[in-house]
């Protein structure tokens, strides 16, 4: 009896996990949401242990590097926003595959999948195409939206 109890108790557990990506995106507490990859916050840093222990060398060269960009980021933190805005917009660039300024949905979930799954959001004017002002926009109303959580 109690290995049927178990049983159900596991089937159930299987079942509420996979509605529990659904109920994070709505804000659950509680809930992890998963990212394209389907992967979790905890499975990627299981990964990121794995890893770790694969390859001692390089982990703690790529821990020495990323402190190293921490401390520099702290003490020029504009310079460190000025250079990931300047790599975000050569993303844009290199996804733009016809030039135009503008990404499709296509050249987006080829170039930049992130923006991909927030497309829709993104695109201001309904056009079918996210430029950079509208990316730019979109990055604004999020950072101003999670300032105003925090207070």
């Amino acid at each position: 009896m109690n290995r049927s109890l178990i049983a159900a108790a596991v089937a159930i557990a299987a079942l509420a996990t996979q509605a529990v990506p659904a109920l994070a995106s709505e804000g659950i507490p509680g809930a992890t949401v998963r990212s394209e990859s389907g992967m979790t916050p905890a499975d990627r840093k299981a990964r990121l242990e794995q890893w770790c222990k694969d390859n001692p060398e390089k982990c703690r060269e790529a821990k020495a590097k990323a402190e190293q960009r921490r401390e520099q980021c702290q003490a020029d933190p504009e310079k460190c926003r000025a250079e990931a805005q300047a790599r975000g917009r050569e993303r844009f660039k290199k996804a733009d595959a016809n030039g135009d300024g503008r990404l499709s949905r296509e050249e987006a979930q080829k170039g930049m999948p992130q923006l991909a799954r927030d497309f829709d959001r993104i695109d201001a004017n309904k056009d079918g195409r996210v430029t950079m002002e509208e990316l730019e926009a979109a990055r604004k109303a999020r950072a101003g939206a999670s300032k105003s959580k925090g207070s």
